[in-house]
């Protein structure tokens, strides 16, 4: 499972509209539930489009009181410098922000007139647009962002403030006998996470709609319309507060802009880095440090919240992100990325060649391997072996090597899965025949850690399954298994199960049509899940679709098809920015038509996401010999994949391939490996180095091959 930083800039054709705070019922709908069903997606996107375009025409009461460009609130209270008493500029995760004081509340203030330059009106239709970081903040407690108020009372004219997983827009209505100060709650908003996130708000009458780092939106529509004519004369903005100490805003703030006129959603939405998203920001903010020449300082000073740590390689999670770690023995300081150490220096690490490193017998042949780390355990390697008894067996990296650890019995098992869920440790086994009474599971097994062993835990029943992919979505636990055939038939469901907290068990949550199902393959891009299958056969043919799913109102609905030849799996990578996705295709067969003398020589192809098409898009063709897995992995700044070549057509004894990314080159033949059978590979770290294991469907034969770097 992948997850990766930014996506569309426009959200799929079909999405639910999320509701929050108080919004008014609409009719057919709860007033808690979502606004719309499956009938009103129409509905929902031409009211986006028609309020987006309704925003950009201006309004039709509202006169211009400032030119209809981005106003830049923090800029208006901030020095040139960014250096103020009460002040200080932090850069975290690579980012700049401002950190204010209850000393510079006052001072942090400018009249609504230095903005609003031809009248006194603020704008009846506009967009705010945030980016801040917030550490924490206490139940109860609201802290403000920014607020209009008049300046002889504590009236807040416009005012938007935020408490836990909740944001709230306030303004002031004269509309109503004696003004009224109107409320709207976006709920489930959850921003005390400690990272950068960009908000954009959207106003237009009674209808408001929230962009959290360019997901999908969440609207309410009020009963009290935000007021066509809000007079701001004798007004000051006051950022991150109002007025007072108490609510005073205590996170960084990076970026605070009045945009008049504009949904700004489509103009912030436009690259990957979507919750550090521009429209504008200070100058101070910009610029990054330079080294000062001779004794200068630097232009403008600023605090790095900063930590580096020495000794072995310390995790790296979202609580170490932006940290250091300096490693000694190999001269490198590294970065946490928030999942992986990123080198900043170290002396700098190629692959030079591969040498087999170790055979490991194994109790048959291997239909896939599992790699896994079990902390404060140590490294573990499951195979899915092909006859029962003696089963399939668990190894353990001891010494250097893989010793044989415990045996579990399976039945013609295809493949593992090793996954947690909170604490709780288990593996997953995908069996493809049934047992000795007739029965057909596949089996989910426990880790005891008073044992240190695995046990089984539950039962599921399915169909020659083939593999079984573990994700989590909004903080739920699923598993999805590739039912592959039942009988004959090659066209059933696949099952997606999800996990029942109360019970402890898995449960069916869709099923989902799969023809000859082989590979599931679990990805996140951005704000979205997606699921992609490799089906391979339908009975007939090998050349049929495999089907990308994407997750939206709470179940996987068709993204896209892309024909594949016999596919056997799915791999997700990430170079940079640049998100793909390889198949490896292994037959071309068709009953109704004269079989090629060599239908396993046959392309595999590497496909490439395109932001702007909104899909994946093929980017390169490369041949290989009844390919069944794909396996990405890097050594120092380069990136390889390996191939498992199985069978040529006249024999097992098949090269399988290490190809180096190269750039506009794409992927480039580099390594040729002696395999025989291969049907698996995977790659995995230890101290000691780089290695990778492949697995053989026709001997009872792994090797472990030891990657030699300069």
């Amino acid at each position: 499972m992948r997850n990766w930083s930014g996506f569309l800039s426009r959200v799929p054709p079909a999405w639910a509209l999320k509701t929050g705070g108080r919004s008014v019922p609409v009719h057919g709908a709860s007033e808690e539930g979502p606004l719309m069903s499956a009938s009103l997606v129409v509905w929902a996107v031409l009211l986006h489009s028609g309020f987006t375009s309704y925003l950009a025409s201006g309004g039709t009461s509202w006169r211009h009181c400032t030119d209809l460009r981005p106003l830049d609130i923090l800029l208006e209270v901030v020095p040139t410098s960014g250096v103020r008493s009460g002040i200080r500029m932090l850069q975290v995760q690579g980012a700049r922000g401002f950190q204010f004081s209850a000393s510079a509340r006052h001072a942090l203030s400018f009249p609504a007139s230095q903005i609003f330059l031809y009248c006194d009106l603020f704008p009846e239709e506009f967009s705010i647009i945030i980016t801040l970081r917030i550490l924490s903040i206490p139940p109860k407690k609201n802290e403000y962002i920014f607020t209009v108020m008049k300046e002889e009372s504590n009236t807040v004219l416009v005012g938007l403030r935020y408490s836990l997983n909740k944001l709230h827009f306030l303004f002031w209505s004269r509309e109503l006998s004696n003004g009224w100060q109107t409320q709207v709650t976006f709920q489930g908003i959850s921003l005390t996470d400690n990272q950068w996130h960009t908000l954009v708000l959207a106003v237009s009458g009674q209808f408001f709609s929230l962009t959290v780092d360019c997901s999908i939106p969440i609207d309410v529509v009020v009963d009290t319309p935000f007021p066509a004519s809000l007079a701001v004369k004798g007004s000051r903005f006051y950022v991150g507060s109002r007025r007072r100490r108490k609510g005073l805003f205590t996170g960084l703030l990076r970026q605070l802009v009045l945009l008049p006129g504009s949904d700004a959603t489509s103009r912030m939405c436009t690259n990957m880095n979507y919750k550090l998203a521009v429209l504008s920001i200070p100058p101070v903010l910009q610029d990054l440090p330079g080294k000062p020449a001779s004794n200068e300082v630097l232009k403008y000073p600023y605090e790095a919240d900063m930590k580096v740590t020495l000794g072995s390689r310390p995790p790296c999670t979202k609580n170490e992100k932006a940290q250091f770690w300096f490693n000694a023995s190999r001269k490198g300081l590294y970065l946490c990325d928030g999942s992986a150490w990123v080198a900043m220096l170290e002396v700098k690490e190629r692959l030079d060649y591969v040498e087999e490193y170790q055979n490991l017998m194994t109790n048959s042949e291997t239909m896939g391997i599992e790699i896994f780390v079990i902390p404060k355990v140590g490294v573990f390697a499951a195979t899915a072996n092909r006859y029962t008894p003696p089963g399939s067996a668990i190894y353990k990296w001891i010494d250097g090597k893989f010793l044989f650890y415990q045996n579990i019995p399976t039945y013609q098992a295809q493949s593992w899965r090793y996954f947690t869920i909170g604490k709780k440790i288990f593996l997953a086994v995908a069996n493809f025949e049934q047992n000795e009474r007739g029965q057909e599971f596949s089996v989910i097994y426990k880790w005891s850690h008073r044992t240190e062993k695995f046990f089984p835990y539950q039962r599921i029943a399915t169909h020659s399954a083939r593999d079984w992919e573990a994700f989590d979505i909004e903080g739920e636990a699923f598993l999805a298994v590739a039912n592959h055939r039942e009988g004959d038939n090659h066209n059933i469901n696949s099952v997606i199960y999800w996990w029942n907290t109360r019970t402890g068990l898995f449960e069916a949550n869709q099923t989902i049509l799969t023809s000859g199902a082989y590979d599931w393959e679990f990805f996140t891009v951005g704000p979205y899940s997606f699921l992609v299958v490799a089906n391979t056969f339908n009975g007939t043919s090998t050349k049929i679709d495999s089907h990308i799913y994407i997750w939206l109102d709470g179940s996987f609905q068709l993204f896209q098809s892309i024909l594949t030849f016999g596919a056997a799996d799915w791999e997700v990578f990430c170079i940079g920015d640049r998100i793909f996705l390889t198949v490896a295709n292994s037959h071309s067969y068709d009953s109704g038509t004269v079989v090629p003398n060599n239908y396993y020589a046959i392309n595999s192809s590497i496909y490439e996401l395109n932001i702007t098409a909104q899909m994946f898009v093929k980017f390169q063709d490369l041949l290989t010999y009844s390919a069944l897995d794909w396996e990405f992995f890097s050594v120092g700044e380069d990136y390889f994949l390996v191939v498992a070549n199985s069978f040529d057509g006249f024999t097992f004894s098949v090269n399988s391939i290490i190809y180096r990314w190269q750039g506009y080159e794409g992927f480039v033949a580099v390594h040729r490996l002696p395999t025989f059978g291969c049907r698996d590979w995977e790659a995995f770290h230890t101290t000691a180095g780089s290695y990778l294991i492949y697995s053989s469907a026709k001997e009872p034969l792994s090797k472990v091959l030891k990657l030699k770097t300069v």
